[in-house]
């Protein structure tokens, strides 16, 4: 099947599993995207080699460093299991790279674990710290903050094989030095914050989210984004016709951060030879 029809089928999918459901956040009407087909739009991001990757820093990041055409896409949360699948057959049909911050307490991650953990074992799709259930940390104890990080590193463990993520990104971007300083004593030095946004923590429709790309999809820039509304799913099309027409390339985070370990699990995914 051809890949924007495979695309769009999955989100017109999604669109009737909304409407059978009840559901009120599903907004977009429109009809197929008019950009180029995805398999298209991904033959024509940047084809340059990839910097060598920088040690995670301690402390918080808000973009990428350096100059370059490196776009880090970061998508958080997963209310939902179908959008959570759709950003899987999107990241597997395109070779797009993706940076998930999941919280585990939603069952999207594990009902969707088949089709993502090759991802994550290959490395085009790195995984990051939200906490377990999504909290305001900032509203809570040592304790209680700990616990919700360790809780969800331990699940991003056994669901996906990930054993030392240095990155974490705090919900709602609530973060204080305390808060940076127990993520750190969990294992995740970094804190990841943004420089750009899909804007879609609320539902939108599919020319606001568009809307919102087209602001912020530029050169080295950290964007968020959710997998918890559908509308995402019917502009991937669109989506990556803006990052090809502004050559950009498409990195996850430990592209461009990496602990040792996760540099020699790289190397072995890709057949290279292992770096002394």
């Amino acid at each position: 099947m051809e890949r924007r029809t495979f695309l769009l089928a999955i989100a017109a999918g999604l669109a009737g599993a909304a409407v059978g459901r009840g559901t009120t956040g599903l907004v977009d009407t429109r009809p197929a995207p008019t950009s180029p087909p995805i398999a298209a739009a991904s033959a024509a991001t940047v084809e340059a080699p990839v910097p060598a990757p920088l040690l995670p820093p301690t402390g918080v990041v808000q973009g990428l460093p350096g100059d370059g055409v490196s776009l880090a896409l970061t998508i958080d949360d997963g209310t939902s299991s179908e959008v959570v699948g759709a950003f899987a057959a999107f990241a597997t049909e395109t070779g797009t790279r993706l940076t998930l911050f999941p919280n585990g307490c939603y069952r999207s991650w594990e009902e969707n674990a088949p089709a993502l953990r090759p991802l994550v074992e290959s490395g085009q799709v790195a995984l990051g710290n939200h906490t377990w259930s999504h909290p305001d940390l900032t509203t809570l104890g040592d304790r209680e903050v700990a616990e919700e990080i360790g809780r969800n590193r331990e699940f991003m463990r056994t669901v996906f094989g990930v054993r030392d993520s240095p990155f974490f990104r705090p919900p709602f971007g609530a973060r204080n030095e305390r808060i940076d300083r127990i993520a750190a004593d969990q294992g995740h030095p970094t804190v990841v914050m943004w420089n750009g946004t899909l804007e879609d923590s609320r539902v939108l429709t599919a020319d606001e989210l568009l809307a919102a790309a087209q602001k912020w999809f530029t050169a080295q820039r950290i964007v968020v984004g959710h997998a918890n509304h559908a509308t995402v799913t019917t502009v991937y099309g669109d989506l990556l016709a803006l990052i090809a027409e502004r050559g950009l390339r498409t990195v996850t985070l430990a592209d461009v951060w990496s602990t040792p370990a996760q540099r020699l699990r790289g190397a072995r995914a890709a057949g290279s030879a292992v770096p002394a």
